[in-house]
């Protein structure tokens, strides 16, 4: 999965031409050792995927990691040794940096939210608002930062959301039709907007209820509800800012999707040594 994923971006990069700038400026014999430097602080994610894009341009090429995916570095740290080829490492450098800074900086966005609601017991986890072939990479992204996943993609989870609730003609029908169609076999989740929506759940059963825009109040009182009879989810405009006040009602998870589709990358650079 890490080689689709890395040679895809890699036959984007290379075009039919290749890399026309350091073919023009570089020897073919030139040698060269670099380092992947963190510029900002954050949590690193995608070590092997980095290095596999420079292994992939030339095997020549060795990519050391110098700290382990999770590991949260201040600005300066150096995370990756490189040595081998100048024309691969200048290459492979842009989708090595893309794919690690963007990993990291799924990394690194979990993790805040995690320290903010670390004194709780709730936990952070992702959504499918991945982007499009990068999934199974943001989710292990997540996990890197102190989160959990959600479901992987339609096949391993059942979610009932609003539309399906519509189509299905209520909360109860779309229980009871997932119920039997999977047999009790696969975890059943439903979304609900209000408390009385919730109470349809609780009259029927479900394993997760996922409590949608609802304030923190409201979301204490679903809670109470509740009662331990299935775990809680809490989505909707989850933020470091927000999150404390959110895990503090006493749900069991803090879901966003903003974590994959829209975290900030983290600032690294390629920095070749002199000489």
């Amino acid at each position: 999965m890490i080689d689709e994923a890395v040679r895809r971006a890699l036959a984007e990069d290379l075009g039919t031409a290749g890399d026309i700038t350091t073919a023009a400026t570089v020897p073919a014999v030139q040698r060269a050792k670099a380092a992947i430097v963190a510029r900002k602080p954050g949590v690193i994610a995608g070590l092997t995927v980095a290095a596999r894009a420079f292994q992939l341009i030339d095997s020549d090429i060795a990519a050391t990691a110098l700290v382990k995916d999770g590991t949260a570095v201040k600005p300066g740290t150096w995370v990756m040794d490189l040595a081998g080829p100048a024309r691969g490492i200048l290459t492979a450098e842009r989708v090595a940096l893309n794919f690690l800074g963007h990993l990291s900086g799924v990394a690194t966005a979990t993790a805040e939210i995690a320290a903010a609601i670390a004194h709780t017991h709730a936990r952070i986890c992702c959504t499918r608002k991945t982007t499009p072939g990068l999934r199974a990479l943001e989710k292990y992204a997540v996990r890197c930062g102190g989160g959990v996943n959600h479901r992987f993609g339609l096949y391993d989870a059942i979610l009932i959301k609003d539309n399906h609730i519509t189509a299905a003609g209520g909360v109860a029908q779309a229980l009871n039709a997932a119920r039997t169609s999977t047999g009790g076999k696969v975890k059943i989740e439903i979304e609900v907007d209000t408390l009385a929506q919730l109470d349809e759940v609780l009259a029927v059963g479900a394993d997760v209820v996922l409590l949608d825009n609802m304030d923190p109040a409201t979301l204490r009182e679903a809670v109470r509800k509740v009662n331990g009879r299935c775990a809680t989810e809490a989505s909707g405009s989850i933020t470091k800012a927000t999150a404390p006040a959110i895990a503090e009602s006493g749900v069991d998870f803090l879901s966003a999707g903003w974590i994959t589709h829209s975290a900030p990358g983290l600032d690294l650079g390629l920095d070749f040594a002199d000489g």
